[in-house]
């Protein structure tokens, strides 16, 4: 009878030991559910602003072209050498002529 005793207290340890193993696995799930849910947000904030930015960028060229009469080409060299002629296209394209207005409109 005593050897039964033991098999069941080691069987009890064994269970609880598992569900305290599972227990900690799913608190860990969750911590890192949260956090990758972080990450996303932050990053669909940050893909929001560069957005809006860009678009702010793409306005000013917009009436650097078509107000002020600059090529493109001229427009990106006026602004500097950070902003090449490509990128001025790129950014240029983001806004559509019907939907241009001067900023702070």
């Amino acid at each position: 009878m005593g050897s039964q005793s033991v098999r069941m207290r080691v069987r009890r340890e064994a269970k609880e030991a598992q569900a305290r193993l599972r227990q900690d696995r799913k608190a860990r799930e969750k911590r890192l559910s949260a956090l990758g849910e972080e990450v996303m947000i932050s990053l669909g904030e940050r893909d929001a602003v560069v957005r809006d930015f860009e678009q702010r960028a793409g306005r000013a060229l917009r009436q650097m072209v078509d107000v002020e009469g600059m090529s493109l080409r001229e427009a990106a060299h006026w602004c500097g050498d950070g902003l090449t002629q490509a990128e001025a296209r790129r950014l240029r394209t983001l806004t559509e002529a019907k939907s241009f207005s001067e900023p702070g409109e």
